[in-house]
Order: C-alpha cells, then structure tokens, then sequence
C-alpha cells in the first residue's frame, strides 16, 4: 500500500473584507503575493480582499493565482501593474463569452 504525498500546499487564514477566510497556496504562491503586496504597499490582506472583489475565477485561490501570473507578466513586459485609480488590469476584467 503506498502512502498518499504529503500536500505541498500551505493553508493561512485571510481576512477578505472583514470576513475571516482560509486560503491554500503552493509556499512560492505565498511568496509571490507578499511580494506583490510589499511592491504594492498593501497589506496582504488588502490586497487578497482587493482581488476577491473584482474576481471572475471561480474561486477566490484560483483568482490568487491568475492575479500573480497577470502581476509577473505585466512586469516581464516592462508595464507597470496597475495601481488602484487606473483602469482594471485583464485579470479583473469579465471574460469573452
């Protein structure tokens, strides 16, 4: 009988909005976005309610992880993420249908 892998993932509590939640992460996805929010300079949990607002994955992990491929693609490509006051970058806007 062969033993199920130990999951990689990294459960931490969030507070989105006011409302106490868990989130689980890959530890480089944890790192990412306290990356993010430092260069942001937002709280981690500001930052995580601020996704969570404008959010069209279907869950609030999933849309971490598409805000951090969108964030390091955005500055690969020498454009600066977006701030709050500018349009919304791609990953808050509605999908095509």
């Amino acid at each position: 009988m062969h033993d199920a892998p130990l999951s990689t993932l990294v459960i931490r509590n969030i507070v989105v909005a006011g409302r106490r939640t868990s989130v689980r992460l890959e530890p480089a996805m944890w790192e990412a976005l306290r990356e993010i929010a430092r260069r942001r300079r937002l709280s981690l949990h500001a930052l995580v309610t601020e996704i969570a607002r404008h959010r069209r994955a279907s869950s609030l992990t999933a849309a971490i992880r598409v805000y951090i491929v969108d964030f390091y693609r955005a500055a690969a490509a020498g454009i600066m993420p977006a701030q709050p006051e500018t349009p919304p970058p791609a990953w808050q806007r509605p999908l095509p249908l």
